[in-house]
């Protein structure tokens, strides 16, 4: 393939965001779940997390919208919709086959609202989305296709381990393995992260102090990573 388009990537990076950001979403709930049976209001604090506010009714409604409402940007089934948007553009990128395993989860996600165990209904996902990735590494012959996909994906999961306060070992090695797979990209690419944001990350997030007092900024460091604005490389 040689070099990729700048607005193919970007199709590439948000699958691979969107995907994860479902399946991250998805755990959190489930654990959520367990902490609201003596709190009923603890989903605030996740809330916090990304500074929204409550405006939900009870702590159903709240799982109720995070898990199915498509108006709400943060909800599994948004994020798990615009996944799938991609990746029907990138089908012949990433196999008809991957692509099925996106619209198995849709039809998973809509058919367990009507269960009367919502918790039970949603287990399949994770098996689900474990071979979407696995169909990944099998269709796909081009390691800057595959690589663009899995730097979305290390990058997601590193902003939202700092964002939900991970500890800095379980922060620390998703930082490691982003930075592994941003080096695994071809150098012609014109699709490259900006290395302004990377200098911030790296000098942050190489140690555990720097990582508690400067997270913040690490977060908003590594929202911008694929700004085109400023020197790249």
């Amino acid at each position: 393939m040689g070099t990729i388009s700048i607005e193919h990537g970007d199709r590439l990076y948000w699958l691979g965001r969107y995907t994860e950001r479902f399946f991250i979403t998805l755990r959190a709930l489930d654990k959520l779940s367990d902490k609201m049976i003596d709190d009923k209001y603890g989903y605030r604090e996740y809330l916090g997390y990304f500074g929204l506010s409550d405006t939900y009714s009870d702590y159903k409604d709240f799982i109720r919208s995070f898990l199915y409402d498509e108006s709400n940007p943060n909800s599994a089934a948004y994020t798990l919709e615009r996944a799938y948007d991609n990746g029907i553009v990138l089908r012949e990128e990433i196999s008809t086959k991957s692509l099925s395993f996106l619209q198995i989860a849709k039809d998973t996600l809509i058919k367990s609202q009507d269960k009367p165990n919502i918790r039970l209904s949603l287990l399949p996902l994770k098996d689900i989305l474990y071979s979407f990735w696995g169909s990944i590494n099998e269709h796909i012959y081009d390691d800057e296709i595959r690589n663009i996909i899995y730097i979305g994906k290390t990058l997601e999961r590193l902003d939202l381990y700092m964002r939900m306060k991970y500890p800095y070992t379980a922060v620390y090695k998703e930082y490691i393995r982003l930075c592994k797979n941003l080096n695994r990209v071809p150098k012609d690419t014109p699709y490259r992260y900006n290395t302004r944001y990377l200098s911030d990350i790296v000098e942050i997030l190489g140690s555990e102090e720097e990582y508690l007092r400067h997270s913040e900024k690490a977060v908003e460091s590594l929202c911008h990573l694929f700004d085109n604005s400023e020197v790249t490389v």
